[in-house]
């Protein structure tokens, strides 16, 4: 009898321990429990590609890779993931004209392109739309979590808007119409593997980028996992074609995951009534955190009513058009050709139009009649929504002024009409713009805000400290103006008016009540350092904003063609992320938390990359 040799062995051995990765063959619980909700495509391997990104804490998380793997990628594990993620669906077109494809490369298993609603399409009942240049690879179980895993940049589709608008299958890579290429560009899915990881380390719920593998001339394939990526839009699509049994099915696929990944606490028995409500004010509260998080952080994800651009359990979703400003920049629209975005402003009023549909359709479950949308305007629900905004967004200002839980909760207890006061005052100052009009920026308009309120929060406090007598203490007017007046200020902007005046001075009474105020019976001046350390760190001019993502993209991939390993690339990713690790009151894991040291990068063009972000920290 042959025995393996030592080498053989060791191959064999290293191969195993990646072998959660052959869990992704496309097969997934959706197409079972939702039969009509997706469409199946053969799928082929390309063989070809290099990782430009691996995101090594979220794989352990997911039980890709063990707990203990190094931060680097070996040869055995970097063509695991080529092998499993490197693919391209057999779309219509290529059906059609018999495109010649090896029998050896094609997945044993067909991969699903789920069918949601979308407002791109001219059908607005979701007919025709849904995943149009992306596949699900699959599902993985780890630790009492199950974790969704799909892919973009992996071919046309027949719901691709381009698809549609062309009334023809499209060959992948064409230009011809509109979102209808298939692929997707390198530097988009580098910058939503920069964004999406530093959101997640800030507390805010998010799709995060597991990989990103670079096909050459200028695209890749990224591949997104979270614990359910399930969007409202897969659910709505049900209600607004009046297909009952399709949308319960979906709905129950829905909870049963949140109950069984233990992120929704649902008392009811699954499939009833009662647990449809209590799924509503879940979701209710939700919505209303996750919009008073992105109001008070300046982040930009374009919510409509159609859920589209949103996880189901309130979550950011598609980094193409999410965007984190440097300041209050909440008459910003994004240019989508056809159509402009919300802005920030109006996130609020789109998360309740949201909520309402989600009300409408746990009405239409009950009665199996679909009533119209605005006959639930007025339901309890949504002035709880209200009610939860208002709440939410007030901890989340509070949070962001450096206050800890504790001192949030003895302000908003005791004197909640002083947080009503000073939060009057702090959005005159923050939603102040610069004198003119609204202004073309390079992918929409904006009316630039005058204000750069963050530079306050962080400051402040370590001015009182500074100084002996908190009391009696008092930033003179001119300085406090001089540090908060924004770059886009015009000439006349940058005179301090009465008004102004006023407000600054006010500002600061009612600040320094409200730390009195957080610190019970105790001196003021026994929590300003706690506070101080807090601001700075909540308030960081490291802030990376949209258009600064863009420039660090751009750079790094114009340094990629003068010689930039991939190595160096993922060590620059990782490097950005690491700097957002310890925020306060993140939830972060142990595989974070176990990572002390910074990775290693070149220091001059890391240098280079910051100025960057110093340069557009007041930006879109």
């Amino acid at each position: 009898m042959r025995t393996k040799t030592a080498a053989a062995k060791k191959l064999q051995d290293s191969e195993s321990i990646y072998a959660a990765f052959d869990k992704l063959d496309g097969r997934h619980p959706w197409m079972e429990k939702v039969p009509e909700g997706f469409v199946a495509y053969r799928v082929r391997q390309l063989n070809t590609g290099k990782v430009a990104y691996f995101n090594f804490v979220l794989a352990k998380e997911m039980g890709l890779i063990d707990s203990s793997h190094p931060q680097k990628l070996n040869e055995t594990l970097e063509k695991q993931i080529i092998n499993t993620f490197s693919i391209q669906i057999i779309n219509e077109y290529d059906e059609l004209n018999k495109k010649r494809i090896p029998s050896e490369s094609i997945r044993p298993h067909k991969y699903m392109a789920t069918r949601y609603l979308q407002l791109q399409h001219s059908n607005k009942r979701g007919k025709t739309s849904g995943d149009g240049r992306g596949i699900w690879n699959g599902t993985v179980q780890h630790r009492g979590t199950t974790w969704d895993v799909s892919s973009r940049g992996t071919g046309v589709t027949c719901l691709a808007p381009g698809a549609v608008e062309a009334n023809k299958p499209l060959k992948t890579g064409g230009s011809e119409f509109g979102y209808g290429c298939g692929l997707a560009e390198i530097d988009e899915l580098l910058g939503a593997a920069i964004l999406a990881e530093i959101m997640h380390l800030q507390g805010i719920p998010t799709e995060r980028v597991l990989c990103v593998i670079d096909l050459g001339k200028g695209y890749g394939i990224g591949v997104r996992a979270a614990p359910n990526l399930i969007r409202p839009a897969h659910l709505f699509l049900y209600l607004k074609q009046e297909r009952y049994e399709e949308l319960k099915a979906a709905t129950n696929y829905f909870l049963e995951r949140q109950i069984s990944n233990k992120k929704w606490n649902i008392k009811a028995k699954l499939n009833s009534y009662a647990a449809y409500d209590e799924m509503t004010e879940i979701i209710c509260e939700s919505f209303a955190k996750f919009t008073a998080t992105l109001d008070i952080d300046y982040v930009f994800a374009w919510l409509d009513w159609d859920g589209d651009n949103v996880l189901a359990d309130a979550g950011i979703i598609d980094y193409g058009s999410v965007r984190q400003f440097g300041i209050r920049h909440d008459k910003y629209r994004y240019d989508d050709i056809e159509r402009f975005s919300t802005n920030l402003n109006e996130q609020r009023q789109k998360a309740r139009l949201l909520v309402q549909v989600f009300v409408q359709m746990v009405d239409y479950l009950k009665t199996q009649k679909r009533k119209p949308l605005k006959a639930f305007s007025n339901d309890p629900t949504l002035l709880k929504f209200n009610k939860y905004f208002v709440k939410f967004r007030s901890e989340r200002l509070l949070f962001r002024m450096g206050f800890s839980q504790i001192q949030r909760e003895n302000i908003l207890k005791s004197k909640p009409e002083l947080f009503e006061h000073f939060d009057k005052v702090f959005c005159y100052l923050e939603r102040a713009k610069i004198s003119g009009t609204q202004i073309k920026v390079a992918d929409g308009v904006n009316h630039p805000a005058l204000f750069n309120m963050r530079n306050i929060l962080g400051f402040l406090p370590q001015y009182y400290l500074n100084n002996d007598d908190f009391q009696k203490t008092h930033m003179p007017e001119a300085e406090f103006f001089k540090l908060i007046i924004s770059s886009f200020a015009k000439s006349n902007d940058a005179q301090l008016s009465k008004r102004q005046k006023k407000a600054i001075a006010r500002f600061q009474v009612l600040y320094k009540e409200l730390i009195t105020i957080a610190s019970l019976k105790g001196r003021p001046e026994n929590i300003l350092r706690g506070i101080s350390f807090r601001a700075q760190a909540l308030n960081s001019e490291k802030r990376i904003t949209g258009n600064a993502l863009i420039e660090i993209v751009n750079q790094l991939l114009a340094e990629k063609k003068r010689g930039l390993s991939h190595d160096q690339i993922q060590n620059i990713v990782d490097r950005f992320v690491h700097d957002h690790i310890n925020l306060p009151e993140a939830p972060t894991s142990r595989h974070y938390r176990n990572t002390t040291k910074a990775p290693s990068v070149k220091s001059d063009l890391y240098s280079r990359l910051l100025n960057l972000v110093a340069d557009h920290k007041e930006d879109i």
